[in-house]
């Protein structure tokens, strides 16, 4: 069976189903949800970050930079509250030099890692935009769409896991490409997408664990298995 012919039917009865409000919405985190409201205490912490960062940087346009700060944490936080313990959580350092672009790394898999890429509009426009260099440095792109227009007022905010990309799909071609939500793939998929990834990766260093075996080098295959 073609799992990617299967996630893109599951994707188009999802964009159906989230046009008319009927979205599936579990309350417990690590298991699966096509939607995730943030709001309350966890609010107020993303909101005291993107302050600070303001203050770190001193941007010459403080409330845009709040804004764009903000909406990136709370897809994160999103995303982590899906994936749980399988994945590194957020990071809440304040850095000058920025984020390396990469927003996750699986915990058992520490070489995987993932974007989160948050956006807010029209479900039959808004877009999500990756460039090469982003593409070199993680193996998914995870989108997530905002009901909601991020502001510093609103008391809660409706995440909606618009879906996924593993970067051997995205177009390697051009410098900067973008994706509707009909082109990504289903999220529900993600959880089995990253447990194959890390599968075939052990699997990978126990071949090269055994290459080395077999040619004597002792020490590179303890390297490998470990």
């Amino acid at each position: 069976m073609d799992w990617i012919a299967t996630l893109r039917a599951q994707q188009a009865d999802f964009i159906q189903r989230l046009k008319s409000g009927c979205l599936l919405h579990c309350h417990k985190e690590g298991l699966h949800s096509e939607l995730t409201v943030i709001s309350g205490e966890k609010l107020k912490q993303l909101r005291n970050f993107c302050w600070e960062m303001v203050g770190k940087y001193r941007s010459n346009n403080p409330k845009s930079y709040f804004i764009n700060n903000l909406k990136g944490k709370l897809g994160e936080e999103a995303i982590q509250s899906r994936l749980a313990n399988f994945v590194t959580e957020v990071d809440y350092e304040t850095r000058y030099s920025g984020d390396n672009k990469i927003h996750f790394y699986l915990t058992d898999a520490p070489q995987i890692g993932i974007q989160v890429k948050t956006r807010y509009g029209c479900i039959d426009k808004v877009e999500w935009h990756i460039n090469f260099e982003e593409v070199e440095k993680i193996s998914i792109l995870v989108c997530v769409l905002i009901q909601e227009e991020v502001n510093e007022a609103q008391p809660n905010y409706n995440m909606i896991m618009a879906g996924f990309l593993p970067t051997d799909l995205i177009n390697f071609s051009i410098e900067k490409t973008s994706y509707k939500i009909d082109e990504l793939l289903y999220f529900g998929g993600l959880h089995g997408y990253l447990k194959e990834l890390i599968l075939s990766l052990f699997k990978d260093y126990v071949n090269l664990g055994d290459n080395c075996y077999k040619q004597e080098n002792y020490q590179e295959a303890i390297v490998n298995y470990n």
